[in-house]
């Protein structure tokens, strides 16, 4: 009887996330609804066809399923950066990490995009806490999301000793993925590159910044040499270059800045370099960490740079991160600098992302910009505006209704919806916990019942 009733719970899961039951019209009526810019009290939000409908106060229409929200609150699902969700499983086990690549030719051109696992467990648990995307990154040293791991390899951004360029400065590039229950997860491959600077890009480098800066350069304009010139680079009519052609093809849109570079930097002194740099070079740069970024919070912002933060970092953990502070996510939004609110591992703590705005409200940042900085800002950001992470007619029909205060632990993702399919509320914890909680059948093996 326990096997069946696991059955039956699958199959209604399976039921749940079947592309009929996406297309029918649903209505969620009587909640506070955040839409991700704006507040609407008593509000209504129909979805169909995956994506949503109309917003507003407005009774649902005829034929439709209702969702009573009253006393509830309604909100876009959650966007996760700087993860790993999908595409490590276990960081200290090789095999089950594809976030991390040591190839000699492969480092710039590495797409995290083709080793994204539909069914990993990590998926559920992130969805649970209201994550319905996230934007899945190369492993980088230096990285302040946490799926960085010192295993001997950490001096690398993307290739080992020997090769092309030995070591590479670029770690590869990140992809968009949705967190519903299926087979494909992927939304859009290469939306960004991945570069440390500070302290991690000048051990890459060879131990100094100035040499990564120099560095950098010289291949940009290798880079660019190559654009100009592909058909003397076929016939080996150029000069040696020091990256492979992947990583050259790679790097041709981070060069002509259609695509950003995430840049993984710490210290107040080297986010003025990058913006520097960037504006010499007429690169897009994205900053990644930036714990000291409101000591210059006026030259990002004049500079048009978002932000991804960890905003409850606030202990000094190297000479980097001296002027760590918890305010720094208000400080940078008073500023006027778009920012984006990262959880607490790249992988198992995701779901975290939620607690971390809340402790940035609790230092100063409103409310508001909270919801922002885990919705609409992370698309803004990787040029996905107006596709998901709001509640707008048009948008992706990511939905939850939540038991109160989405920012608050306590507060329960009750219904979740994810491109307009509904997504089962469960994840291989709760199986477990369920399986064993009781002691009946099916509780233990066979082998352990003869």
């Amino acid at each position: 009887m326990r096997l069946k009733s696991l059955i039956l719970g699958a199959a209604c899961a399976a039921a749940l996330t079947s592309p009929a039951f996406a297309q029918s019209l649903t209505a969620i009526t009587g909640g506070r609804v955040l839409t991700g810019t704006s507040v609407i009290e008593n509000g209504t939000v129909v979805i169909q066809n995956g994506r949503v409908v109309s917003v507003g106060t407005g009774a649902a229409p005829s034929g439709a399923r209702v969702i009573d929200a009253r006393g509830k609150v309604v909100a876009p699902g959650f966007v996760a950066v700087d993860s790993g969700l999908g595409a490590s499983e276990i960081s200290s086990v090789g095999g089950s990490d594809d976030q991390s690549n040591g190839a000699n030719s492969i480092s710039a051109s590495f797409d995290v995009s083709y080793g994204l696992d539909p069914w990993s467990f990590t998926l559920p648990v992130a969805r649970l806490g209201g994550i319905t995307r996230a934007i899945v990154v190369p492993s980088h040293p230096g990285s302040s999301g946490g799926h960085a791991h010192d295993d001997g390899s950490s001096d690398f951004a993307g290739v080992g000793e020997g090769g092309y360029q030995a070591p590479s400065l670029f770690a590869g590039q990140a992809a968009v993925i949705h967190l519903a229950q299926g087979t494909d997860i992927l939304v859009k491959p290469r939306v960004a590159m991945v570069a440390p600077f500070g302290e991690a890009g000048a051990s890459v480098a060879g131990g100094a910044r100035g040499a990564e800066f120099t560095q950098f350069r010289e291949t940009l304009a290798e880079v660019r040499l190559y654009a100009r010139n592909k058909a003397a680079y076929d016939r080996a009519g150029l000069r040696d270059l020091s990256l492979s052609r992947a990583d050259l093809e790679a790097l041709i849109p981070v060069a002509n800045g259609s695509m950003p570079l995430i840049v993984t930097v710490h210290r107040a002194a080297d986010i003025q370099q990058v913006l520097r740099l960037a504006r010499e070079e007429g690169v897009k740069v994205i900053l990644d960490g930036a714990e000291e970024g409101w000591l210059v919070a006026d030259q990002i912002v004049a500079a048009g740079v978002p932000v991804l933060l960890n905003p409850i970092s606030n202990l000094p953990g190297s000479l980097e991160t001296r002027a760590v502070r918890m305010e720094n996510a208000a400080a940078l939004d008073a500023a006027g600098v778009v920012i984006a609110i990262k959880g607490n591992d790249g992988s198992h703590r995701v779901r975290e992302t939620r607690y971390n705005a809340g402790n940035a409200v609790s230092h100063g940042l409103p409310y508001d910009a909270a919801i922002e900085a885990i919705t609409v800002n992370p698309a803004r950001i990787f040029g996905m505006a107006g596709q998901f992470g709001e509640l707008r007619a048009g948008a992706a029909a990511d939905v939850v209704v939540w038991s109160g205060d989405p920012l608050e632990p306590l507060s329960i993702a009750e219904t979740i919806f994810i491109g307009g399919a509904e997504q089962a509320p469960t994840s291989r914890q709760f199986l477990l916990r369920d399986r064993y909680a009781t002691g009946g059948e099916g509780a233990m093996p066979p082998a352990y019942t003869r």
